[in-house]
């Protein structure tokens, strides 16, 4: 997978990528990133202005952003760009996969401050992509969180393949709870089904407290989940 990112402050980006999967995924080859400094594409070194018809803040300029733009489009051919955005799509785990997937190089534009030009936007048509219902100091947190949950999705860059098959959100489904050493802690102690060595009865246990975590916690989940049905698993799938 190939990225760009696009922002104001590519030392937040690069400090990230310095450390854990993100590392070991570019040092494997399965990731490259380029982070260009929305600056070098100015005339004066400022990215930013303020708005038509007063208010607060700043707002970066559309000029820097369509410049660079089309400096990587020469570089590139096309690009699946994407805006981090409060006002656009919910990002998921299913548009994790697609980015995963994607063949062209990904394109990824950070804001800051009070927004962006709206100019960007219509003449690029860009994905509008939010990581949730609250404001960031910029997108450059956003992107890193897209960044960092596509990557992982990639063949090869985790150890163990089938732990993705386990995860939250692999189905819609919270992860069943896990424990390791010590056996007691503080009065507490790992269930005994995991201690049986009887697979197929830690398989089990672990399908029920994985829908059964989802009913307390997101039961929002389960309106797109087809109850499963084998036995003793039935009695969980209620609806809320």
């Amino acid at each position: 997978m190939k990225v760009h990112v696009l922002t104001l402050f590519p030392d937040m980006i690069v400090s990230v990528l310095s450390a854990s999967m993100l590392k070991r995924a570019q040092a494997k080859g399965l990731l490259e990133v380029c982070v260009h400094n929305l600056r070098d594409y100015t005339e004066d070194g400022r990215a930013d202005d303020l708005p038509y018809g007063g208010g607060p803040g700043m707002l970066i300029k559309a000029q820097p952003i369509l410049k660079a733009v089309a400096h990587l489009e020469e570089m590139e051919g096309p690009m699946r760009i994407l805006l981090m955005s409060p006002q656009g799509t919910q990002f998921n785990q299913n548009f994790a996969v697609s980015l995963a997937r994607e063949d062209r190089p990904i394109l990824l534009i950070c804001g800051h401050y009070e927004g962006i030009d709206a100019r960007v936007s219509e003449k690029l048509i860009p994905e509008e992509v939010s990581v949730g219902d609250y404001i960031l100091t910029g997108g450059e947190l956003a992107a890193l969180v897209i960044m960092d949950a596509a990557t992982r999705l990639i063949p090869g860059v985790l150890g163990d393949p089938a732990s993705l098959l386990e995860e939250s959100f692999a189905l819609p489904l919270l992860e069943y709870p896990n424990y390791t050493r010590p056996y007691q802690l503080d009065g507490m102690t790992v269930p005994n089904v995991l201690r049986s060595g009887h697979h197929a009865k830690i398989r089990q246990w672990r399908r029920e407290q994985s829908l059964l975590n989802t009913v307390r916690k997101r039961p929002d989940l389960l309106l797109s989940f087809p109850a499963p049905q084998e036995e003793g698993f039935l009695h969980c799938a209620k609806r809320p």
